[in-house]
């Protein structure tokens, strides 16, 4: 007689857990294994996984470290777990998230199902109208930062599951593997690019923050999108007040507000216009601050509105440059368009959606990018701009819709 399993894990769950890690690709962890790596095995690997997991003897191997360059010329370390950890662990979040989702703030935005970052930019937009201060908050490492037995605490208030609680408190342990081989052990923090990192660090600021200023400040609003948040002030005094408290309520749960970041933003007109040093604030890549604008009757005023950002700005460039179009002499305008338009057509979506303007204004640059690499293709057009202008011109007048940016720039139309 077979005997039982400790932990009633169906197979299925491990399946469609793969599959969802597989349709998110990934780099490969510690172990060098690609996802077309695992998948080579896979009947094996995910048997192999299932029993691990059912048994109570599955031990999360080590997390490849990785860090990319930020936008403000820092470094943001990355975690990188194994395929077969990404897969285990999702299979952990398919089974939490839904006992956690009915218990999260209205305003938290971040990695959530039906919610979105332009919803937090849409929100923050329309309490800048209402409310004339702003704190912007800046949590400094935050990631690396959560207290593991103040995040076990608030799992275990929403799940008695052992199975669940055993792998989690293993991934919060696991160690992280350096550039150079070694290993770095961890008492604190969740790697950030773990799959079910962003639901745990969720769940630690719910309690820490979303919570707390329902109790505490009840008449601030705020928005907050993972660690990314801003509230919404009746005063520079309160504003003041709020930041104190801020200090001494994350001091508590063992995070730090970055003194240089996080900063107290004036949005409204009036005598303080002018002098007040702070008038302008980033929130998920775009910049809040005033602008001309009208009313419906064409009237034009002073708004606190949001547009795309410099450094999402300066990061849309860089992805140009990457492009290296003028090298590309072989490729055809059709080849050129299917290689730019994904990436593109998520500028606008996500860019398009605030005053669009400022993002327009970047994408007319693409002109002179392909009336570039026009003159390298094609020898009757190097000698003269004129002409190569001409000539995309002329594509774009015959086929509108081949560049994405084109619909944008020249019909008015932005792609959703």
């Amino acid at each position: 007689m077979t005997k039982a399993k400790p932990f009633e894990i169906p197979k299925q769950w491990v399946l469609e857990s793969y599959r969802q890690v597989r349709s998110r690709k990934g780099a490969p962890g510690y172990d060098g294994q690609s996802i077309e790596d695992f998948e080579a095995r896979l009947r094996g690997n995910l048997y192999k996984l299932w029993n691990r997991m059912s048994s109570g003897s599955y031990m999360p191997p080590p997390v490849r470290l990785v860090e990319i360059p930020k936008a403000d010329g820092g470094r943001r370390p990355l975690g990188i777990p194994t395929v077969s950890d990404r897969v285990a662990q999702m299979v952990v979040k398919r089974e939490l998230e839904p006992r956690l989702e009915p218990y999260f703030h209205t305003d938290s935005y971040g990695y959530r199902p039906g919610k979105g970052a332009l919803d937090a930019v849409a929100i923050t937009r329309e309490r800048c109208w209402r409310y004339p201060w702003v704190v912007d908050l800046d949590i400094q490492a935050f990631f690396d930062s959560i207290d593991h037995d103040l995040l076990m605490r608030a799992v275990r208030h929403h799940t008695q599951e052992r199975w669940m609680l055993l792998y989690i408190e293993r991934w919060l342990k696991a160690d992280l593997v350096l550039s150079d081989g070694t290993r770095r052990p961890r008492d604190r923090g969740t790697p950030q690019g773990g799959v079910i990192s962003p639901l745990l660090a969720n769940l630690f600021l719910h309690y820490v923050f979303d919570c707390w200023m329902d109790r505490n400040w009840p008449g601030v609003p705020f928005a907050r999108y993972a660690d990314d948040a801003v509230c919404h002030c009746q005063s520079e005094a309160q504003a003041r007040q709020l930041i104190e408290a801020l200090e001494r309520r994350f001091g508590e749960c063992g995070l730090t507000l970055h003194p240089g970041k996080t900063r107290i933003v004036y949005c409204k007109g009036g005598r303080r216009r002018g002098t007040y040093p702070n008038q302008s604030f980033d929130f998920l890549g775009y910049t809040f601050r005033p602008r001309p604008s009208r009313t419906r009757q064409g009237t034009l005023f002073v708004g606190f509105n949001p547009a795309v950002s410099r450094k999402s700005l300066k990061a849309m460039g860089a992805t140009v440059r990457s492009w290296r179009l003028t090298a590309r002499i072989h490729d055809t305008p059709e080849t050129l368009a299917e290689a730019i338009n994904p990436v593109v057509r998520g500028w606008l979506r996500y860019y398009g959606r605030f005053n669009v303007g400022q993002l327009l204004r970047f994408l007319s640059r693409l002109e002179l990018r392909l009336a570039r690499w026009a003159r390298r293709k094609y020898k009757h057009l190097r000698r003269s701009w004129r002409r190569s202008l001409a000539w995309v011109r002329r594509i774009r007048t015959a086929r509108p819709t081949l560049f994405v940016h084109w619909q944008a720039l020249y019909t008015g139309s932005v792609a959703r």
